[in-house]
């Protein structure tokens, strides 16, 4: 099934953008394909933390149950979504001195009735745009607050 991987450097300290990046409820505000996020219990941050997330890519929708499965403060957050496209997503925080450098990974798992890994493969240049996007808006957000 497809990685997918995108970055970018914002100008920014590390510290600054874990900040952003560790308050997963202010996601869908900053992810285009990200409509709503709904937590599952108390816990907003850490490994179990669990939420409710829809996901909207055009005139597709899904809604995805994500777990934390990795919280490495401040470096990096692990994911695992459960729902009609599964998978693994990690970002990864790297300091650049006063600039942090941000990537996404995603590795997808489209199933069979969909199209497997014909899909998968097919979508990825459209999810990778999704995403190049949705950090530059992170980017964005972030050093607009940070100036």
């Amino acid at each position: 099934m497809p990685t997918i991987t995108v970055a970018v450097e914002i100008d920014a300290p590390l510290e600054v953008v874990w900040q952003h990046a560790a308050d997963l409820s202010t996601h869908a505000e900053w992810m285009a394909d990200a409509a709503s996020i709904e937590f599952l219990g108390e816990q907003r941050h850490g490994v179990g933390t669990r939420m409710r997330v829809e996901t909207r890519v055009g005139p597709l929708h899904t809604v995805d149950i994500m777990r934390v499965t990795e919280w490495i403060e401040p470096r990096r957050i692990g994911m695992r979504h459960q729902g009609l496209i599964g998978g693994v997503g990690t970002f990864e925080l790297a300091s650049l001195g006063e600039r942090t450098r941000f990537t996404w990974r995603e590795e997808l798992h489209f199933p069979w009735y969909l199209g497997g890994p014909v899909v998968g493969t097919a979508a990825a240049p459209i999810l990778k745009t999704i995403w190049r996007r949705n950090l530059a808006g992170l980017k964005q957000r972030i050093e607009g607050s940070h100036a």
